[in-house]
């Protein structure tokens, strides 16, 4: 066998095995025996061709190298596959005339994967811009995160003010926090939509939304003014009186201009308007008795204050009164004047030319108290008068003394034993609160449900249900004249407390179960004379 036959066979070998192939070709080449392979130092080649190819440990060969270098030919050979073996075509050669061995090898394919690459760099890419995308809208958030938690802390301290001071608010701050609050749930739930990770922050600033909206649903609900309750109330009155008007429009004749503020010119009341509610009273619900309205002075009938008295919660004590400059102030209960008294009794107070006119306590006595001092300035016994509940009107109790105002200026209405409870009507001078004239009806006063004046003339009213109310007896004292009318007054709650009208803005100031009402009153006009 020639010298590097066998080399050139191990070489083979070699480069098989570094192809990863498993399987060997049998060489089918003449030889002698006795060849040995040098060895290396993986342990492939360690003895002759006849120990490595006898290896019982291979288990590649098991058989002699006779078998692999004898051909069943006896001639020169080519390279074939072992009988043991499944053909492997990673190597092919022969042995040419001059006995030089010709080797073929074909190696495994060594193209670079530029398709793999190329489809590995897209999906790269392609994460690269879904990881940009993601990251811009994390930024996005976080800044968004920041202006909440601002608009948060701002609307924090908004609460913490409206919780301290309950009078300094308006619908108008609820349903600016309401809309700011909405925006910030909208925002929640977009990021609970696109946020990726850790939700942590969005879990805290949703939790901090939730508690404010139900902050700022009870503190409406819990509205101790009861400012928007009323506001509503008022705005829902008034889209059904522009309804009724808008409806009647068309029938109702073109009436003459109504007559001057302070003036009598007219043939009397002939209806009263629905109300308005102004508001609740401010000491609130539990003080369901008292009296309000305006200070009416003959020399600036337009500039009088604003009087709110309710009753303690016992029904029968006047301890404190408020007084608002303006109508503004008086609904944001804003820049008051309280001044206490401690013998005031009943709801039957009323106010003219900056005095308080009050029945004093457990007595017959009417006093006369400066609101600019709030002394008392003036104080006498009201002739005859019944008291302590003697004949006072129906469903209010101690007022059997009841103060008026009007055009003419200040009236005393009350009861005696002598007219055997008919309501009693007195003028007063009001500096000295001597009676000056009197008149008695045939009205039972303990019937009447309450009681005005305008123009001299007494209107008296008496319950229907418990939202109507009935001007159905007038007594004038111009002309001793007393008869039946038929005006409906409606109302928000069941009582009428007191009635008090103002000469100048012809309206009707009425206490009812606590709430403040007004209502605008319809005289009905005296014929043109013509020029």
């Amino acid at each position: 066998m020639r010298p590097y036959l066998p080399s050139l066979l191990g070489l083979l070998f070699l480069l098989s095995l570094a192809a990863g192939e498993t399987e060997f070709y049998t060489p089918v080449i003449p030889s002698s025996r006795g060849d040995s392979f040098s060895s290396s130092s993986d342990g492939f080649f360690n003895g002759s061709i006849d120990g490595y190819f006898n290896r019982p440990t291979d288990g590649y060969f098991n058989r002699s190298l006779d078998d692999y270098f004898n051909s069943s030919s006896g001639g020169p050979g080519i390279l074939q596959p072992g009988p043991t073996f499944q053909p492997y075509s990673n190597f092919t050669g022969f042995v040419d005339h001059q006995g030089t061995c010709q080797c073929s090898v074909r190696l495994p394919d060594t193209t670079f994967p530029v398709e793999r690459v190329e489809e590995l760099e897209f999906t790269a890419y392609i994460l690269y811009e879904r990881f940009q995308r993601e990251l811009s809208k994390v930024k996005e958030y976080t800044y968004l995160i920041s202006i909440y938690e601002k608009k948060l802390s701002n609307l924090t301290v908004r609460i913490e003010i409206m919780e301290k001071d309950i009078i300094s608010y308006t619908e108008l701050d609820f349903q600016l926090i309401k809309i700011e609050v909405q925006e910030m749930q909208k925002l929640i739930i977009e990021l609970r939509k696109g946020f990726v990770g850790s939700s942590e922050i969005v879990d805290q600033l949703e939790v901090e939304i939730r508690n404010m909206t139900l902050l700022v649903q009870k503190l409406e609900t819990l509205d101790k003014n009861n400012v928007i309750a009323i506001r509503r109330d008022i705005a829902r009155l008034k889209n059904k009186l522009k309804e009724c008007e808008d409806s009647k429009q068309e029938n109702v004749p073109t009436l003459p201009p109504p007559p001057p503020p302070g003036s009598c010119g007219h043939g009397g009341v002939v209806n009263i308007s629905k109300p308005s509610v102004v508001q609740l009273n401010w000491q609130g619900f539990s003080y369901i008795y008292g009296a309000w309205g305006r200070d009416y002075s003959p020399q600036h009938p337009g500039k009088g204050v604003f009087w709110v008295a309710p009753l303690n919660t016992d029904g029968r004590i006047l301890e404190y009164y408020r007084l608002y400059n303006t109508m503004d102030d008086l609904l944001l209960y804003a820049n008051p004047r309280q001044n206490r008294i401690v013998y005031g009794q009943g709801s039957g107070t009323a106010v003219y030319d900056n005095n308080m006119y009050i029945n004093w306590y457990n007595t017959r006595d009417i006093a006369k108290v400066n609101l600019t001092t709030n002394t008392v300035t003036v104080r006498r016994s009201l002739p005859n008068a019944a008291y302590n509940n003697r004949f006072s009107y129906a469903n209010v109790g101690w007022q059997d003394i009841d103060f008026a105002v009007d055009e003419n200026g200040l009236w005393v209405i009350y009861a005696t034993e002598a007219s055997t409870g008919n309501i009693v009507i007195s003028k007063l001078n009001d500096t000295t609160l001597e009676v000056l004239n009197t008149w008695q009806t045939k009205q039972y006063k303990p019937s009447v449900s309450n009681a005005f004046m305008v123009c001299g003339v007494l209107y008296a009213t008496r319950t229907l249900s418990t939202r109507t109310e009935e001007i159905f007896y007038y007594y004038d004292t111009n002309t001793g004249k007393e008869g039946q009318l038929g005006i409906k007054l409606q109302k928000m709650q069941e009582k009428l407390q007191s009635v008090n009208y103002h000469p100048f803005d012809q309206k009707l100031y009425v206490y009812n179960d606590g709430y403040l009402l007004s209502y605008d009153v319809t005289f009905q006009q005296n014929p043109q004379k013509a020029v």
